[in-house]
């Protein structure tokens, strides 16, 4: 493909329209509702979110894609990692973070903007020990972000840690994995229109509550 090929990909959204009045007035409850909907649609692999965090020494942001585990509460955005992972050591040291949501299926974005706190461990571990047991053991095998020598390796670990753990279902949580919970300040949902002049919407939490404003696309 070339670069002006690839300059005139472009699609018009024309499904749905987004206003003041078709929203709920609590930012975390109209996200949910978006989510049914994204998941009522059969969308691929819905609850992915982009999670960008920015590394407090360097300034250099990064990004990856994970899933989302719950809304606690109505008050936060819950996901779950290795805490020695390169994600994990950022929001260490720079507990703030960004998470978006894109859903073309339905012309459909949500950005949210927030401070990160980790899950209280029984959650944690509550999630952890419901997963498959190869994501258990998994969990314990890799050293998430680091440098390993090759796939063997890795698959030699796993092997280790399944004769380490032979009869125990579930398995204990390793310390260095769990839940993180964004606590979002500030949430804008996007809605594609015709000739790019898209719907915005962003709450912004206000002492303690949230006021809603219209951006220009």
């Amino acid at each position: 493909m070339t670069d002006q090929e690839l300059a005139d990909l472009r699609q018009s959204y024309t499904q749905r329209t987004l206003a003041e009045a078709d929203v709920q007035p609590d930012a975390v409850r109209q996200f949910r509702t978006w989510l049914d909907e994204a998941v009522a649609a059969r969308l691929d692999e819905p609850s992915a979110l982009t999670l960008s965090t920015v590394d407090a020494a360097t300034g250099q942001p990064s990004a990856r894609v994970v899933l989302l585990k719950g809304l606690p509460d109505d008050a936060g955005f819950l996901f779950y990692t290795n805490y020695n992972s390169r994600k994990g050591r950022e929001l260490a040291g720079q507990p703030l973070a960004a998470i978006s949501f894109f859903w073309p299926g339905l012309e459909r974005q949500v950005r949210v903007e927030g401070r990160i706190e980790k899950a209280p461990e029984s959650m944690s571990t509550a999630y952890f020990q419901s997963r498959p047991r190869s994501s258990q053991l998994g969990a314990w095998a890799s050293p998430q972000s680091q440098v390993i020598g090759s796939r063997e390796a890795l698959e030699a670990r796993e092997q280790a840690v399944e004769a380490e753990f032979t009869g125990q279902d579930p398995l204990p949580r390793p310390p260095h994995w769990g839940g993180y919970i964004l606590r979002p300040h500030r949430i804008e949902f996007w809605q594609g229109r015709p000739s790019r002049l898209h719907d915005r919407l962003v709450y912004d939490l206000v002492d303690g509550a949230w006021k809603i404003s219209r951006l220009a696309p």
